[in-house]
């Protein structure tokens, strides 16, 4: 079964988006997955600034 020329350009454009999505969100999700499963869980300030004590 072969694709048209739209269809192929359509699944193109879509892997491109996941591709950029993936690569944009990967590092945050596991940033959010170490930080929800810590024991004891760290603030959210002593996360983001280097000088909270």
């Amino acid at each position: 079964m072969a694709l048209s020329e739209e269809n192929r350009e359509r699944i193109i454009k879509f892997f491109g988006l996941a591709k950029r999505a993936f690569h944009i969100a990967f590092i945050p999700a596991i940033l959010y997955i170490g930080f929800s499963t810590s024991v004891p869980r760290p603030s959210l300030l002593r996360l983001i600034s280097p000088l909270a004590a």
